[in-house]
């Protein structure tokens, strides 16, 4: 059975600068008037072990060894075979097994069968898992060999240079919250961190500082590099760092909400590892951004986050109606809310949604839903409380088939009617975190119930199944009687 492995790299500090760091070990072998195929071996050539102060606690359990055919004519790799050599690790990481089942090991050396590989496409293992040792300084390091075959290619090699960084450097552990930032605002965050370590970061320190989502860094200091749109700075200092000191930024760095925006988050850390990343080319501009000394106390994290909150809200008003029928009827009754924004709610799990308390008098018996060709009784809480109240979360997938994400999400409420009750009313109120005109959120559900229709024996099923009986009954005593004649 061939195994097949996507890679997804886990976020770790010890991995910040890895993105800098890969270069292909060895080109696609070269091809002959025999038709073989192009292997490639696409692991980096250098790589960040771990931090010399993690020691033996240190793990690495997620490096891969990709393999790709270059798209020939030659057509599919088959047999493929990696021989991956830790040999060269010892004395600053020891490698045991890991692999998807098709991965052996003799000692340090590990056989990973990748089978037949599809031309243009690739394979990827992670044949070993990697243990920190004790007693590794910053600069250490080792090789991992490789060696590909395949029945109709020629092989490839490679050599991967693994070596121990630098300290862990820690920052706030407590995440910040910056309110009220109006779009297009500068708003401030002064990275800190700290070195607990018995290591000096004898090349300088890094910060690395990103704002994906809704947000983008105005401050340009001539020692950080941007990436193309200003939504991450990696900034570089000379401070050598050393053991128990901690230092912030000399000056703040700035940041905006984009327009429509209500909320964002920013993050940072700081790394002994001074390599600039490749995704980051333009420098900045303007003062270099510098350090001062500052009290370790807090810095435990390994990256800190700020959670940024706008003025911009996503301001909901309800859509209600009136139940109106006779007494013991069941009605439908279409509720819900209407977003005027002017934000927009893009996550399900802050869509928000409202609640009704229906009116006296009346049960409501199921809020029928549809969700991808089947459905249920209850899109909202069953009601538990005195009050008969019914919550409706409208990010539920119960939701789907009527959520209109900045237009009018209703639903239809099976409401029965159980007596009059004169002048009674429920409510429905709306909610979102981010809606900031609380004088719209709430309104009435009005009662308008007749009363029951007067009895009549016509009228009711059990007197028409009695009648049928009676009639049947006839019938067959006049047959009877005929028969006997």
């Amino acid at each position: 059975m061939r195994h097949r492995i996507r890679i997804t790299r886990r976020p770790a500090a010890l991995m910040a600068t890895l993105a800098a760091l890969l270069a292909t070990a060895s080109g696609p072998a070269a091809a002959d008037a025999s038709g073989e195929v192009l292997l490639r071996l696409e692991t980096p050539g250098t790589h960040l072990l771990y931090h010399a102060d993690e020691g033996a606690d240190a793990r690495v359990e997620d490096f891969p060894v990709p393999v790709a055919v270059a798209p020939s004519a030659g057509g599919d790799a088959r047999d493929v075979e990696v021989v991956v050599d830790t040999t060269g690790l010892k004395g600053v990481a020891v490698a045991e097994p890991g692999g998807a089942g098709n991965c052996t090991n003799q000692g340090p050396v590990f056989t990973c069968v990748y089978g037949d590989v599809q031309n243009g496409d690739g394979e990827s293992n992670i044949p070993f898992l990697l243990r920190g040792v004790d007693g590794v300084v910053p600069g250490d390091s080792g090789t991992v060999t490789y060696r590909v075959t395949a029945a109709n290619a020629s092989p490839v090699t490679g050599l991967t240079r693994m070596t121990v960084g630098g300290p862990t450097l820690h920052t706030p552990k407590e995440a910040e919250t910056v309110t009220g930032a109006a779009p297009g605002e500068p708003r401030a965050v002064t990275p800190a961190f700290a070195n607990r370590s018995r290591f000096t970061a004898s090349e300088g320190v890094a910060l690395l500082l990103t704002a994906p989502e809704g947000l983008r860094l105005t401050s340009r200091p001539a020692n950080c590099r941007f990436n193309t749109d200003s939504t991450s700075a990696w900034c570089l200092f000379a401070t050598e760092a050393g053991p128990g000191t901690a230092y912030r930024t000399g000056s703040p760095l700035h940041f905006t909400a984009e327009a429509g925006r209500l909320s964002g988050t920013l993050s940072y850390s700081w790394s002994a590892e001074t390599t600039a990343p490749a995704d980051h080319p333009e420098r900045g501009d303007e003062a270099p951004l510098k350090l001062t000394r500052t009290s370790g106390t807090g810095l435990t994290a390994d990256r800190t986050e700020v959670h940024v909150e706008t003025t911009v809200q996503a301001d909901y008003e309800p859509v209600t109606a009136t139940v109106r029928g006779r007494v013991g009827d069941t009605v439908t009754v279409r509720l819900g809310l209407r977003d005027h924004g002017p934000g927009r709610l893009l996550d399900t799990e802050t869509l928000g949604g409202f609640r009704v308390i229906p009116p006296e008098g009346t049960t409501v018996t199921s809020v029928p839903y549809t969700f991808e060709d089947s459905g249920g009784d209850w899109a909202c809480e069953r009601p538990r409380k005195s009050d008969g109240s019914i919550d409706c979360a409208i990010g539920d997938d119960d939701f789907y088939e009527v959520r209109h994400e900045g237009g009018t999400t209703v639903i239809g409420f099976r409401v029965r009617i159980d007596r009059r009750v004169p002048g009674a009313h429920g409510t429905i109120r709306t909610y979102n975190h981010y809606d900031r005109t609380p004088g719209n959120d709430t309104a009435a559900i009005p009662l308008d119930a007749s009363p029951a229709l007067p009895y009549r024996p016509y009228r009711d099923p059990l007197v028409w199944s009695a009648l049928g009986v009676g009639a049947a009954v006839a019938v067959g005593l006049v047959v009877r009687r005929r028969r006997r004649v």
